[in-house]
């Protein structure tokens, strides 16, 4: 067997050695090991599929902003305030009513007469009664009814005379409004009225015949205007007692 010198051994040991040591620390003159690609993802790519970022292709849209309208919405139609009810007034209101005015006296007398009862009587020995016929409609065109009642006033003589008298409703009170005279002995049959007119059935006579002769059935149409009756019309027709 051949016999390795002593010094080459030591040599080779030495080397040995010093290759285990490079193995461990790595020398200063060795280059540094290369290091191959990843195989784990990046925490760039990791971040980057979590948030796409928008291409150029895709923008990104923004929240559609809608104009104000132009013309302003409609009014909520409110309803219509209702209409005052007229306070009704009836025949037997005018028993308590006043008759004639300082504007429009009733048989010369300055002021009005206060009726109670349908009846007045005056210091001069007068007495004044309304009579039943009596007509309730609207004569001034507001809506609510009016009335249109007869008189009669009696001084003592024989002599009866008849007067038409309107009432405005005022509220349900009859405020008196105008007055018409008949003349002596003429006594009213009925009174109607209707569209804006009071229409009067009353007796009369012809000219040629006496103040108890009555001899004419007329119908007399009237139209109230401020504070004057007036009669529009009239029809006659033979009256036989």
């Amino acid at each position: 067997m051949r016999r390795i010198p002593s010094s080459l051994a030591t040599l080779t040991l030495v080397c040995l050695l010093t290759a285990a040591c490079g193995g461990e620390q790595g020398g200063t003159g060795e280059a540094a090991p290369t290091v191959g690609p990843s195989t784990e993802p990046s925490t760039a790519s990791v971040l980057s599929e979590a948030s796409p970022e928008a291409t150029p292709t895709d923008p990104v849209s923004s929240p559609e902003v809608k104009a104000a309208p132009t013309t302003a919405p409609a009014a909520t139609p409110t309803t219509a305030a209702a209409a005052p009810v007229k306070a009704p007034m009836t025949c037997a209101h005018l028993a308590e009513a006043r008759l004639g005015s300082s504007k429009v006296p009733y048989n010369g007398y300055p002021d009005y007469l206060p009726l109670a009862g349908g009846q007045w009587s005056g210091e001069d020995g007068a007495t004044v009664k309304l009579q039943k016929p009596c007509g309730i409609g609207d004569l001034d065109g507001d809506g609510a009814d009016d009335a249109v009642g007869a008189v009669a006033v009696n001084s003592g003589g024989t002599g009866t005379f008849y007067t038409l008298a309107a009432w405005r409703n005022d509220g349900g009170v009859p405020a008196f409004q105008a007055l018409v005279d008949l003349g002596d002995r003429t006594p009213v049959l009925s009174i109607d009225v209707a569209g804006r007119k009071a229409t009067v059935v009353w007796l009369t006579r012809s000219p040629s015949r006496g103040m108890a002769e009555l001899d004419i059935k007329r119908t007399s149409v009237y139209k109230l205007a401020g504070h004057k009756l007036t009669e529009v019309s009239h029809t006659d027709a033979p009256y036989n007692p």
